[in-house]
Parts: C-alpha cells; sequence; structure tokens
C-alpha cells in the first residue's frame, strides 16, 4: 500500500541512498535540504509500484553532471522543477508521477523535492537499485523506454529539451550540455506509462533506503556495530577493513574519476576504482567484486556511506558489498553497465566473488596481468 514522506524521514532515506549510491550519485546533504524545503508544506504521498496506473505518465528527475560540482553550486527548487514543467509542456500531456532514475544520494531526494513542489506522488521506486554515471544506464533501456525527449535545466535559467536517436546518443549529447552549462544540470526524461514502469523498475527501492538508514543510526543508537546491521540489510558482505592512504580524482567529461588505495592489517590492501561509482574491488591480484553488483565505503565506526568525492588520505573505512538487481546479471545489462564497458578487460565478479552468469563462467579468477596494468594506469 501506498505511503507518505515527510521531512522525518529524510535523513535516513539519504543515508540509506547514500549506501545504495555506491560512492556516486551526489553530495546526499544537498539533497535532504532541498527535499526538507519542498516539503516544508506538507508530505508526499508515495506509491507502489502496483498502485500506479496503467495510463499514468511517469517521468525521471535527477541531477546529471559530477557530483564533486554540486558541492559548490547548489541547486534551488526552480531548477528542479523547470524541465518536468518544460516536458510536459513538450509532451503535450502532464506528468502525472514522478520517479527515481537511481537511488543514490541526491538523486534519490531530487525527486522528492519534485514532486513536492509540483503537486505529484512519487513512485516506490527507481530505475537501477543502486546508482551508475551515465543516462542509458537504467533497466527501462532493456525494454525499450527511450530516454529522450530529455529537458535540462540550469542554475542560469537555461533550459533544453533534446531530441536523440537512442539513449546512448542522449547521453552523449546531454554530457556535452552539462559540461557547458557548468559540469551539473536538473534533468527530465524517460517517459514511461504505469505499464512501462512497473516493467522496468526496481520496486520498493525508496521504502529500501529508508530501512538501510535507519537500521545504522539505530545501531548506533544501541551501542552495537552499525556496519554490520548494515550488511544485513543489504544481504550483502564486508570486504575489507583499513585505512584510505591514497587517492587519486580528477573531474573530466562531467564525471569524477579515480582510484583509491586502502591498507589493512598485515600489509593487505585493497583498489577501488571508481568513475561517480566505485566499479572494480580488488586486492592481492584478485577482483573481489565489480559492477554491476553494489561496492560501497562507508566510515569504519559510525557506519556513515562515504562518496567517492568524500573520500580523503586518513580515513578509517570499511568496504561492502552487495547484489544488484538481477536483471543487471544479464548478457544485455553486462554490456552496458559490465567493466568491460568501463574499460576493464576482465568478468563481471558478483559479490561474492563468483563470477556472473552472463560473464559466461562460474568461478572467481586472478587478476591476468595485462588487467591489473591497465587498472594501475588509469
Amino acid at each position: 500500500m501506498g505511503w507518505q514522506i515527510d521531512t522525518t524521514q529524510i535523513e535516513d532515506l539519504a543515508r540509506g541512498a547514500a549506501v545504495f549510491g555506491t560512492g556516486g550519485g551526489g553530495d546526499p546533504y544537498i539533497g535532504s535540504l532541498l527535499a526538507r524545503q519542498a516539503l516544508s508544506g506538507g508530505p508526499v504521498p508515495v506509491l507502489d509500484l502496483a498502485e500506479v496506473p496503467d495510463d499514468a505518465h511517469v517521468l525521471f528527475v535527477a541531477m546529471m553532471g559530477a557530483p564533486t560540482v554540486m558541492v559548490e553550486k547548489l541547486p534551488s527548487l526552480d531548477e528542479v522543477v523547470e524541465p518536468v514543467r518544460a516536458l510536459g509542456s513538450h509532451l503535450g500531456r502532464p506528468v502525472t508521477h514522478i520517479a527515481c532514475a537511481e537511488v543514490g544520494g541526491v538523486n534519490s531526494t531530487i525527486p522528492v523535492a519534485a514532486a513536492a513542489a509540483l503537486g505529484l506522488p512519487l513512485v516506490d521506486a527507481d530505475g537501477m537499485g543502486r546508482a551508475f554515471p551515465e543516462l542509458q544506464m537504467v533497466l527501462p533501456t532493456l525494454i525499450g523506454v527511450t530516454a529522450s525527449p530529455l529537458a535540462l535545466s540550469d542554475e542560469k535559467g537555461n533550459v533544453a529539451v533534446l531530441q536523440t536517436v537512442d539513449n546512448t546518443w542522449t547521453e552523449r549529447i546531454a554530457r556535452v550540455a552539462t559540461v557547458e552549462m557548468g559540469c551539473s544540470t536538473m534533468i527530465a526524461g524517460f517517459s514511461m506509462t504505469g505499464a512501462q514502469a512497473r516493467a522496468g523498475l526496481v520496486g520498493g527501492s525508496l521504502s529500501r533506503c529508508i530501512t538501510v538508514g535507519r537500521a545504522i543510526a539505530d545501531a548506533r543508537a544501541a551501542k552495537t556495530d552499525p556496519v554490520e546491521a548494515a550488511v544485513r540489510e543489504l544481504s550483502g558482505r564486508e570486504l575489507f577493513d583499513g585505512k584510505v592512504v591514497d587517492v587519486q580524482r580528477t573531474t573530466t567529461t562531467g564525471f569524477a574519476r579515480g582510484r583509491a588505495r586502502i591498507e589493512g592489517e598485515g600489509g593487505a590492501a585493497l583498489t577501488l576504482q571508481f568513475q561517480n561509482e566505485h566499479l572494480v574491488a580488488e586486492a592481492d591480484g584478485r577482483i573481489l567484486a565489480t559492477t554491476p553488483d553494489l561496492i560501497m565505503v562507508v566510515e569504519g565506526e559510525s557506519g556513515e556511506p562515504i562518496t567517492t568525492e568524500a573520500l580523503r588520505y586518513g580515513q578509517r573505512v570499511r568496504v561492502l558489498a552487495a547484489p544488484a538487481d538481477e536483471r543487471w546479471h544479464t548478457a544485455a545489462a553486462l554490456a552496458m553497465v559490465g567493466p568491460g564497458y568501463f574499460g576493464y578487460e576482465m568478468p563481471a565478479h558478483r559479490f561474492d566473488g563468483t563470477v556472473s552468469p552472463g560473464a559466461g563462467s562460474e568461478t572467481a579468477e586472478p587478476v591476468p596481468e595485462s588487467s591489473r596494468e591497465r587498472i594501475e594506469a588509469r
């Protein structure tokens, strides 16, 4: 059954979404500020996927660009709602429901703000069940839902509507436009019917974010291990515990790209590769987990999620892994979000270290020497 979201749930939602964001999705605090502002007028109704009518008009609302930029370029509510209004006008039919493209940091709370400001219901679902760095990387792409027409807005008042031939071209053109518009924009797109939303979205993802966020907070209050609480709720595992000793990060072509090295006891070390989100976790010449499964970094004692732009030398962290929605492990999905897409010459490794069935193997393998060299060079 449907429920309502209000200001009392935003902190748990933002915390849980930052966990599911796998390091990306933007600063959850910024999104929380926007959501709280928009919810000051009252709660927003949230519908289960089954409650969305077949003829509904559902849109994704999100931030596009490098999460590092949003720390200094705060969006306004006008900037958030303008793409929705522009797209509704362009399509000639009203938008009836707002949904999250991803559950990750700011992109879990910006749709809450949009729904509240527009007086529309929110769908308890998202397009990924996690966060990914590129626009086309949502499950609706796999069932033929088109990203365009896509509307973008910036803080200067610029608004654009793109019409493209496919979702990859939407990403390419919108990314260039986003860079020119200050490296972050607000977007609305992936116009869907209710029937398409039920077929393509990950149901219950907002509820799950709140549950994970609350479990971490409750464990801290009870003076138990919040990281263990998160691992239980995620049905995942802990990969590594150690200190951040090196972070290399650059913002290029609208992405925060880089790697981090974490050292643990006895000389063990883990290397993370990321492009907004963590993509590969490797230790001692073996791949522990890769995209599309979830790789998450949390503060060692508090369990607070740490985004890739917030990773710093000296932090004591724990690295977790959890399963992605099973649809991400089909061959077509892995071609879009697997390690190979990002330039890593290795099969997709699941959160438990086994190779994804979609990659054509069943057991984990050592990292080839050529791949390790390529990883170090990126």
